[in-house]
């Protein structure tokens, strides 16, 4: 497909509600409101193709964007070209999906998760502790787990909004899998109280570290007995 045709697709898929949800919660105007899995059937149907993710993602249309992100090929960019994209995200949604599905398969991760961390760019700190949070979870050795947590105490409540949900899911993440550290994980988030009362769906876990690593911890000890 060409950049032409996969924009009227997106176009032809546009959705009112989902424009003023996009909207609500703080996207621009440069979109066609498409669902997110309408995006994903687009992107099952292109499968993989580099060079028009790399156009999509110069339109800025978040839809554009979002479907850019499932059939990039990470392994081709430059850890310079992986800065740019980061760099240059201003929604939430794309967020999520960039660090999902390029970021956290990218080779070189790793060189500049540290980096990234200290970024002034709020998106990009949010790459990076995105990138710790999993590393917290999945190859933790190395890491300095009591530098990490007297960082979240001292940053975490002052840091921007977009690097707050991945800084705690940081201090989620290191409770959960830190037995020794768990006590001081869980006091920093009654301590500090963010998303204490962030709206849960039924059925779905609390953000709030406390309630996060106690529910997890809880699911892991049912799973060993």
């Amino acid at each position: 497909m060409t950049l032409k045709e996969t924009l009227a697709s997106l176009k032809a898929m546009a959705n009112e509600k989902m424009f003023a949800q996009n909207v609500k919660h703080g996207a621009g105007k440069n979109q066609f409101g498409v669902k997110l899995g309408d995006i994903r059937t687009l992107g099952n149907k292109i499968k993989s193709n580099h060079d028009l993710a790399l156009e999509l993602w110069k339109t800025e249309n978040i839809d554009a964007r979002l479907l850019a992100t499932l059939i990039i090929q990470p392994k081709k960019l430059s850890v310079q070209e992986l800065g740019e994209l980061v760099n240059s995200i201003a929604f939430v949604q794309e967020a999520e999906w960039f660090n999902a599905y390029v970021l956290k398969d990218h080779p070189q991760k790793e060189t500049v998760r540290e980096k990234w961390m200290n970024s002034k760019n709020p998106w990009t700190a949010r790459a990076g502790w995105s990138l710790t949070s999993g590393r917290v979870a999945r190859e933790p050795e190395g890491l300095d787990i009591v530098k990490l947590l007297d960082r979240i105490e001292s940053e975490m409540a002052v840091a921007p909004l977009e690097v707050q949900w991945t800084m705690n899911s940081a201090l989620a993440q290191i409770g959960i899998h830190f037995p020794k550290h768990r006590r001081r994980a869980i006091d920093i988030g009654e301590s500090l109280g963010i998303y204490r009362d962030y709206p849960v769906s039924k059925g779905c876990t609390s953000p709030f570290a406390p309630i996060w690593i106690k529910e997890m911890v809880s699911r892991n000890a049912d799973k060993v007995s």
